[in-house]
């Protein structure tokens, strides 16, 4: 009948999701040019969900933002660390108004 062939392998914690994808060294590139182009960044961090990896929101003193896996935590404070960048926990702190306000400004990047 095949109803616990579909359960076992449905219940594999080793068959990564479609949307899963470890963080990459471009991650971590892009969130560091972010930095460097920009002032008055700041890091907030974004636990790993069941779809992907942690993640680290970069927003600007403008409210642009970019959106990176780091990998782990430890991985995104030793960024902020290195790059003297504040790293907020975004579940305790939620994001900064000025963010909704450039995502307001900008309806185009709702589009990606």
């Amino acid at each position: 009948m095949g109803w616990f062939t579909r359960w076992s392998r449905a219940a594999d914690p080793t068959t990564p999701t479609k949307l899963d994808r470890e963080a990459t060294a471009d991650d971590l590139a892009a969130l560091e040019a972010f930095v460097t182009s920009r002032r008055g960044v700041e890091f907030y961090l974004e636990p790993e969900t069941t779809a992907t990896d942690t993640t680290v929101v970069a927003i600007a003193h403008d409210g642009e933002w970019i959106r990176r896996r780091t990998g782990s935590p430890r991985a995104a404070g030793k960024l902020a660390n290195r790059l003297a960048v504040p790293l907020y926990e975004a579940a305790r702190t939620g994001y900064p108004e000025r963010m909704r306000a450039w995502n307001r400004a900008h309806p185009e990047r709702r589009a990606r």
